[in-house]
């Protein structure tokens, strides 16, 4: 073997080497992303979820802090805020308002892993002044986002009425707990 095909099938066979070396790196890394972008996913569903019952429990300070200093909520007007949401959603604070809840169906998580999107059903119910009962159904579609060890943060929210737009398995997410957030919430609570 000549010094030059000695020195060709050195140089193929540590680049075999190093493909195969890299390939390897590369798929701990996937699994590694994978499992904690799994982790990440489930941090914004149970944020979701969190938001939601603070709401749903009348813990007006709670629902606040998950809102970002720069968010921006919008419906018929842009409200800019959390003192600006948080007075807009007073209603939903009184004891004689209507009752807002709603459900992450669907989490998609950038690969940055500190910007998700989230979106899923909301139920608005309440007493008119005539008594009577009403429920209206929508879908909201909230971006959270993420800052160095802080909690996520809703920074864009929206949504939009319509019954017809929703199944009855996305209905249905109203009255189910998410995944393992009410453990997870119910820790949070005895630790403080």
């Amino acid at each position: 073997m000549t010094r030059q095909s000695a020195v060709h099938k050195f140089t193929t066979n540590r680049h075999k080497c190093l493909a195969v070396i890299s390939a390897g790196i590369v798929g701990c890394a996937m699994f590694g992303t994978a499992s904690s972008n799994l982790e990440v996913h489930d941090a914004v569903k149970c944020s979701e979820y969190s938001f939601s019952r603070s709401v749903e429990t009348q813990d007006e300070a709670h629902f606040a802090s998950f809102i970002d200093e720069d968010a921006r909520f919008i419906s018929e007007t842009v409200l800019r805020g959390p003192a600006a949401v948080v007075e807009a959603w007073a209603q939903f604070f009184s004891d004689s308002g209507p009752r807002i809840q709603w459900r992450p169906y669907f989490v998609e998580v950038a690969a940055s892993g500190d910007v998700a999107f989230s979106r899923g059903p909301y139920r608005i119910s309440g007493v008119r002044e005539n008594g009577e009962t009403y429920e209206s159904w929508g879908i909201y579609n909230s971006v959270w986002r993420k800052v160095g060890n802080a909690p996520w943060k809703v920074i864009f929210d929206a949504g939009n009425q319509g019954e017809d737009q929703l199944s009855e398995a996305m209905k249905n997410l109203i009255a189910e707990p998410v995944g393992n957030c009410d453990v997870q919430l119910d820790r949070k609570n005895r630790l403080g």
